[in-house]
C-alpha cells in the first residue's frame, strides 16, 4: 500500500510541475510587448530589455553580423544575435536590448540585441 501512495505521490509532483511549465510557457507569450509599441514610440523602450514573440520572416547571416526579423502581427522588428540563427517560419521568443542602430532625418533602424541564453 505504501508503494502505490508513493507512486501517486510523484505522478502528482510531476504533473503539477508540468503544469507549472507550461504556465510559464505560456505567461512570456501574454506578456510579450508587442514590436508595433516599440516601433511607435522607441524612446519609450530604449535602452530596456524587452521579450517579443513572433514568427520568422527572413534570417541574414552577413560577416559581420546576425540578423533575423520577427513578425507579431502588430510589427516587423530586426532582431541582432550571436546565436544560431532560427529558420524562417519559426515561432520564437527573444529576451533582448531595444536600440537604434541608427537614424537618418526621421527614418530610424530600430532593433533588439538578443540575449545570450541562460545557463
Amino acid at each position: 500500500m505504501d508503494g502505490r501512495r508513493h507512486h501517486r505521490k510523484v505522478r502528482s509532483r510531476l504533473i503539477v510541475l508540468g503544469l507549472t511549465a507550461a504556465l510559464i510557457a505560456a505567461c512570456s507569450t501574454l506578456f510579450a510587448t508587442k514590436i508595433g509599441d516599440i516601433l511607435t514610440s522607441p524612446g519609450a523602450f530604449e535602452g530596456k530589455d524587452v521579450t517579443i514573440a513572433g514568427k520568422v520572416t527572413t534570417t541574414h547571416n552577413l560577416v559581420v553580423v546576425k540578423y533575423y526579423q520577427v513578425d507579431d502581427g502588430s510589427g516587423e522588428i530586426a532582431v541582432v544575435t550571436n546565436n544560431a540563427l532560427p529558420k524562417e517560419g519559426d515561432k520564437v521568443h527573444v529576451r533582448g536590448r531595444v536600440n537604434q542602430a541608427f537614424a537618418v532625418g526621421s527614418s530610424r533602424l530600430i532593433v533588439i540585441i538578443e540575449k545570450p541564453p541562460s545557463r
